[in-house]
């Protein structure tokens, strides 16, 4: 039985050899784990489910519905540790846009130990998320598709993300390098950048750095010093994490 680094080794080559065409030829699921793979208000939701399909792929013999040993039984596994041990590192050696946490720390998953059905209400915000993935699992589960067709599948959507914004990235810088030599923005013309920025919902990372740049400008008159940022998550309802 293949390692589960090699599972996710082996998923993410069939991903880059069918960047352009799903491993799914059921319409229902392909769009289910799109809807899943491309919901950028939650991220947790993949990692969930790339856990979980981890997991099955490599002991086909548990319940890929059933990620928390308190269930008990033969057929339970840890979910968290798939996700902590594999996902994470494979996530991150490849820049896939999810989060750099376990899923199974959120508040839909944790101090869960039930069977991960249609019917359960995990609580999750979005609900059409969770949804999608309790939907997925059952579909695993009834062997409507593959546990490992569908992890390539996710990992394929995953890499379509990740290289449109890599291509916003690259044009952006385009532009910046273009504008080099242009004539600088007006103070006025900043003002409404940073104000139309500050209006959008969920944008809690200029602050940051507005209040960075002026400890920065300040910091000998204060006699402060502003620290380098390090990454970090804020799950709290204000960003609507």
């Amino acid at each position: 039985m293949p390692e589960p680094t090699q599972i996710l080794a082996a998923a993410f080559q069939r991903a880059v050899a069918s960047l352009s065409e799903s491993l799914v030829r059921n319409e229902r699921i392909e769009q289910l784990v799109h809807n899943v793979a491309h919901n950028l208000s939650n991220r947790a939701g993949v990692r969930l489910l790339m856990a979980c399909l981890l997991a099955k792929a490599h002991r086909p013999q548990v319940d890929v519905r059933k990620p928390y040993t308190e269930i008990g039984g033969d057929d339970s596994y840890s979910g968290r540790s798939y996700d902590e041990r594999y996902i994470t590192p494979f996530i991150m050696q490849h820049d896939l846009p999810c989060n750099n946490t376990t899923a199974f720390l959120t508040p839909a998953l944790r101090n869960r130990n039930v069977t991960l059905t249609p019917d359960l209400d995990l609580v999750g915000r979005p609900p059409q998320l969770y949804q999608a993935v309790l939907e997925l699992l059952d579909d695993v589960h009834r062997g409507r598709v593959e546990a490992d067709d569908l992890l390539a599948e996710t990992v394929r959507h995953l890499l379509t993300l990740r290289n449109e914004r890599q291509q916003r990235i690259h044009s952006l810088l385009a532009e910046l390098k273009s504008a080099a030599g242009a004539t600088p923005l007006a103070a006025e013309d900043i003002i409404t950048l940073i104000h139309q920025h500050m209006s959008l919902k969920g944008t809690s990372r200029l602050p940051v750095l507005i209040v960075a740049a002026a400890y920065r400008v300040a910091e000998q008159r204060l006699g402060e010093r502003a620290i380098g940022l390090h990454s970090h998550n804020a799950a709290d309802l204000q960003t609507g994490a």
